[in-house]
This record gives C-alpha cells, structure tokens and sequence, in this order.
C-alpha cells in the first residue's frame, strides 16, 4: 500500500515529526489552556515492553489495514477520541504506544479502569486526611504544610493529559467496558470541552490563585483558579472487548475503529507476525513462524490471545531449544484455548 501523504500516523514503526504538520484544528475543537507546557517525559519502558526493541520499532512498524490507518489518521486531524475495539490479542492497547513512539509523543498516560473506577479518580485525587493529619501534628509544634494544599493533590492519567501540552499527550482509557455503567456519561463533559476544575482549588482562588500540583508523570504542573484546560487536545484511545454497549453521546463524539483478529485476515496474520519480530527479532525466524501457523490454524474459532503466543516463543527458546517433541508439547499447553469448557491438550 502507498501510504496517502495526508497521512500523520503511517504504521511504519520510524519515528517523526508529522504531528507537526497537523493543520489547526477544526473551530469546535481548539482549545487554548495556558501557560504552555513543553515536551512530555520519554517515552518509558512500558511501550518498549509492549512493542518491542527500540531497534526492531524503528525497522518494521505492526501490519496496520489501509481503512484502521485512515481512521487513526481522521482522528488525529478531527482531534476526536478513538473507541477501539476487537478480541483480545489484536492491538487495541498496542496502538496508543505505536502512536506515541512514532510520533514524538512521550510516555503514554495509562488508565486502566476497572467496575469501581470513576471519572474523578482519572481526573485527581486529593488527600483530606493527610491533610487533617497534618492539621493536627501543627497544632502539636510540627512543621505547618497545610498551607501548601497542592502537597495533598495529584492529578490523575486523564488530568495529566489535559494539561496545556504544546503537543498532545497520549492517553489510554483500557477497557472501558469494565466500568460502572455510570463512567462513560460522566466521560463526556471533560471529552467535549477539554477541561475541568478542581473544587478544593476553586475554594481558595481568592487567597491562592496559582497552586501546584503532583501529575501521573510524578512531575508538578501549575493550576490557576482551580481550572485545567487543554491547548492541544490529547490523542485518546479508549479500547474495549466489545462486552457492553455505550450510550449513544459518547459514540457521537468518538471515532470507532474495530481491529481485525490476528487469525482473520492477512493484516491481522501480519501485524502478529510483526509483533514477534519486534519481541524476538530474525534469529529462530522459521521456528517461531511455525509456532505463529499452529496458534493461527489449530482449533479454529478457539480464543487466544498474542500473549499465549509470545510466551510459548519465549519458553520454548529458553528452555527446550534442542528438543523439537518437548518444544511441541510445551508449545501447546501455553497455548491451549480460553475458552471455558474448551478442553486442553492432554
């Protein structure tokens, strides 16, 4: 495939400056947060684990299909939110690190939600009782630190990526489908407007107008009045397996991309053989493609996920290298299905 020069994000795995080259935004989506932050920490060794050596990203980016690239890409112009969703094992996580290591943008900030989580804890957090704690050791003869309330409040993975970045933060919502069915209503607002305040800063603006605050990235960011808005809008990839459906507003103002299964098509064959080489890169190519064939035509219709799959190349490299019938066998039980009620190998 030729990649269209429109194109930001190219699946290439070779990092650039396309971003860059972003137009501005549409009207209803620029925002103008200040003061402007500068660049985000690097890029850390969660994306490294996920895709790969630096080298092996740099050499061959995942087998992304021409109409995932072109909705990627209309999100990252229309500075809209990506719902991703797909089996487990076809790239949905994987994307957010691939868009930041190949476009420049930092570490990626991580918010696994889970049935208990709510938008506040994504957006800050504050400590009262520590506080309250302090309160008391100073009436005791401490140190008073209660004057300082930004001692007591971090800002969470989607309060981080709302900062004023000059560039966009990459932010992955993962899971979303697990929530309360109450998150993805209250996701809305800070989606939309690209902001949202801090009551316990509000409360004091009179006396302290300006405060600063821990961030995800274990950073301090200063807030004036209480408020926190965006000044480039966060590239968000919220993913999610597809168990639920969600409120009609949310999907308005997000763009779907469903990604293939690797066992479905060849781009999904490709991106998992891709995967391997960026984990194991070319040594035991013909071994580990043999085990990429019996994960992708054994048992078909049968759940599994990448996962199974580079853990049995890693075993089997490790530990039963010379023997080709263990290799086999312990190949098949790391990659037995999930399917509940499925029977393993025996």
């Amino acid at each position: 495939m030729t990649t269209p020069d429109w194109f930001v994000f190219r699946g290439t795995g070779e990092p650039h400056d396309g971003v860059d080259r972003l137009p501005d935004p549409p009207p209803w989506r620029d925002f103008d947060g200040s003061p402007v932050l500068s660049g985000p920490p690097d890029l850390g060794a969660e994306s490294t684990r996920r895709l790969g050596s630096d080298a092996a990203m740099g050499s061959a980016g995942l087998a992304w299909r021409p109409a995932e690239l072109e909705m990627i890409n209309a999100a990252l112009y229309l500075r809209r939110p990506l719902l991703v969703t797909g089996e487990p094992g076809s790239g949905k996580s994987t994307l957010a690190h691939a868009l930041a290591h190949e476009l420049g943008l930092g570490r990626v900030l991580h918010w696994p939600v889970v049935s208990r989580t709510t938008l506040r804890e994504g957006l800050y957090s504050y400590d009262a009782i520590a506080r309250l704690q302090d309160m008391q050791l100073a009436r005791e003869g401490g140190e008073d630190h209660t004057r300082d309330i930004g001692r007591y409040l971090r800002l969470g993975p989607l309060g981080t990526a709302l900062l004023p970045y000059e560039k966009p933060r990459v932010l992955l919502v993962d899971e979303l489908d697990k929530s309360d069915i109450d998150l993805p209503n209250d996701l809305l607002n800070a989606l939309e407007e690209g902001e949202f305040t801090i009551p316990e800063l509000q409360r004091l603006q009179a006396v302290q107008e300006a405060v600063e605050v821990d961030t995800d990235d274990d950073t301090r960011a200063e807030v004036t009045k209480g408020k926190i808005r965006c000044r480039a809008f966060p590239v968000v990839v919220m993913t999610s397996n597809g168990e639920r459906d969600f409120p009609v507003p949310l999907l308005r103002r997000c763009l779907r991309l469903e990604l293939s299964s690797p066992k479905d098509d060849e781009w999904g064959n490709g991106r998992l053989r891709s995967m391997v080489r960026a984990h194991f890169g070319e040594d035991d190519a013909e071994t580990n493609d043999a085990l990429i064939r019996q994960f992708l035509t054994s048992r078909p219709g049968a759940l599994r996920t990448a996962d199974q799959l580079l853990n049995a190349i890693y075993l089997t490299q490790e530990t039963v290298r010379g023997d080709e019938s263990d290799r086999q066998r312990l190949a098949e039980l790391l990659m037995r299905p999930l399917d509940h009620g499925e029977p393993g190998p025996s």
